[in-house]
């Protein structure tokens, strides 16, 4: 009896208890049974669409993963952005790690790294969002170049959002708003008209930017998810005006824009899961089969736009096969062993 208690405890401990937060979801670009997620101890990989799960944080340093990308071109490398020892990379799937933090070195020992963004061209050529500021590689992590040139006010940067038409041009989310480039980040522009009141840049309220998404279908729309609201600009974010109002949470943790559908657009937060299909005027709550309404991550399926996976604070991870209209708990995360 004692034995069978014991080894109860330890899958328990090695696990992930549906209580354990759910940090991120990372799906595979093109097979679906293929996913990773992060907790706040470990990051785990199904290769069966979440009946096991392996532990995959052996070699990696002791700091959480907040962030992972899997890269497009070569699906076998993943990257992998922790919570103070910069960015670990995998050429196996995530079997073995290595440390790829030259250039951030002094920037983000002790920072966040939030983000990874490809070049639709070419993906050894990656933007880095951390609380230290916006990073570039050119050679799949070698090396990383600081591209700060026009963020004056602020250094904490939160998200980035590519226009995938114009890949020149980014967005980012940072801790005074919202900042343009349209030269690859050779230089950025504060461009925060409507957005965030000038006498807030350097209060903490301004620290809010949490998602920024260039719209698919007309590359001048753009959604702006904060802590305090909800905000889109049509003309390309000369000017931002606030949508979301009727939202009984203003603090918006996730964004996706359908990338099939014109119009549709996904948030996720404490209040769970809302879906508006114009533009962010009118919403609809989307939390049928959630336990647990606080949702810490939301992302849509690659292969498969009706398929949604939600990551939630306190009960585990969930998928919707139909739009988000429901959501059905997946099995709890219990590794097994890593192959060799």
């Amino acid at each position: 009896m004692r034995l069978v208690f014991l080894l109860l405890s330890l899958v328990a401990i090695a696990g992930c208890d549906r209580s354990d937060p759910i940090v991120l979801i990372q799906l595979h670009p093109t097979n679906p049974d293929i996913m990773y997620v992060a907790t706040n101890d470990y990051i785990y990989k199904t290769r069966d669409r979440g009946q096991t799960w392996t532990n995959l944080s052996q070699g990696m340093s002791h700091s959480r993963v907040i962030s992972m990308a899997v890269d497009p071109t070569y699906p076998a490398t993943v990257y992998a952005g922790t919570k103070g020892d910069a960015v670990f990379k995998s050429h196996d799937g995530g079997q073995r790690w290595v440390s790829m933090r030259s250039g951030l070195d002094d920037a983000t020992i002790s920072s966040v790294v939030n983000q990874f963004v490809f070049d639709p061209a070419e993906s050894n050529h990656i933007y880095l969002a951390t609380t230290m500021g916006v990073f570039e590689t050119n050679n799949g992590g070698d090396n990383w170049i600081k591209k700060m040139e026009g963020m004056k006010e602020v250094l904490m940067v939160v998200t980035l959002g590519m226009d995938s038409s114009r890949p020149e041009v980014l967005y980012a989310g940072t801790s005074g708003g919202v900042y343009k480039t349209s030269n690859k980040a050779a230089r950025w522009d504060k461009v925060n008209n409507g957005l965030v009141a000038p006498d807030m840049i350097k209060t903490s309220r301004a620290l809010n930017v949490t998602a920024v998404v260039v719209d698919p279908f007309a590359s001048d729309t753009v959604y702006a998810a904060t802590l305090t609201g909800l905000y889109r600009t049509t003309d390309g974010a000369k000017s931002w005006t606030r949508i979301g109002q009727s939202l009984a949470d203003q603090m918006i943790i996730g964004m996706i824009v359908d990338r099939t559908k014109q119009g549709v657009i996904y948030i996720s937060g404490r209040d769970g899961i809302h879906r508006s299909e114009d533009g962010g005027s009118t919403w609809k709550t989307m939390n049928r089969g959630l336990i647990t309404t606080n949702v810490r991550c939301i992302v849509q399926s690659s292969t498969d736009p009706k398929v949604f996976y939600a990551g939630t604070n306190g009960s585990g991870l969930y998928r919707s096969g139909d739009g988000g209209e429901t959501w059905d708990a997946m099995p709890a995360i219990v590794p097994v062993k890593a192959t060799p």
